[in-house]
């Protein structure tokens, strides 16, 4: 895969690549818990591997810029490991690296986004730079939300999600050598595990916090051991076409 980074190329390459690649993918993580069978890196390893299979679909049109390896991720400091920032420094990352690529000329931005506590922030920012770099296209996008259809045909438990079946099959699949097979444990599977707190945060059309020490004792939501190995392939390819679709569309507009 030969895929083109901005970190990799001088400075006289980057003036060039301005019009050769207009597109700039920036991959967005965390650094925190993920039970104890995934690294604290996971949802960065995820976005960053993800980015880079778009790149290579988008033949040269695209680069990959600085990640964002640490992000918005109060929720897990209950857990050993896990940093997060406040949602106004992770949003004023965001915006001063956008800033900056504006500054030489890229008016399209994708924020490949690995971990779902960014949401909010970068959504706010999006909105931002609509009044601030009109001329300028932002965007950004989760992972496993783009293959629920895929995740829909899984076995997973009837609770899933951190760390679970789908996320640990995209890990499998995109850097098998991070996780710890023997260490795979299932953490909460059903919603008679959790206490009332947790029930009412995991409604579906109502946003309500808590941290992840109330869903879940180790971490975990669903039993990672049951992601078949069939599972990370097809969620890896739907991710990937999905956010390539959408580029094509976008640099052909």
């Amino acid at each position: 895969m030969n895929t083109l980074r901005l970190a990799e190329l001088t400075t006289e390459d980057a003036e060039r690549a301005v019009t050769a690649s207009p597109l700039v993918l920036l991959p967005a993580g965390a650094f925190e818990q993920h039970g104890p069978g995934l690294p604290l890196s996971t949802d960065l390893v995820r976005a960053d591997r993800i980015a880079e299979l778009v790149a290579a679909e988008l033949d040269g049109r695209a680069l990959l810029g600085p990640s964002l390896p640490v992000g918005v991720s109060p929720h897990h400091l209950a857990f050993a490991g896990t940093v997060s920032l406040t949602t106004t420094t992770f949003a004023a990352v965001v915006r001063e690296y956008v800033e900056s690529l504006h500054r030489h000329g890229w008016r399209k931005i994708l924020v490949v986004n690995g971990h779902g506590g960014n949401n909010a922030s970068l959504s706010t920012v999006a909105q931002d730079l609509l009044v601030t770099h009109p001329d300028l296209g932002f965007a950004w996008t989760p992972l496993t939300p783009l293959a629920s259809d895929v995740v829909a045909d899984m076995d997973v438990s009837e609770v899933h999600g951190h760390s679970g079946e789908a996320e640990t099959a995209q890990l499998r699949r995109l850097a098998p050598e991070l996780v710890h097979e023997k260490r795979l444990v299932p953490g909460t599977t059903r919603r008679a595990e959790l206490d009332s707190l947790g029930t009412l945060s995991r409604q579906a059309a109502i946003t309500f916090p808590v941290t992840y020490d109330r869903l879940s004792r180790n971490g975990v939501l669903g039993d990672p051991r049951r992601a078949a190995a069939g599972h990370g392939k097809s969620l890896v390819d739907a991710i990937v076409a999905r956010i390539a679709g959408f580029a094509e569309e976008w640099l052909a507009s």
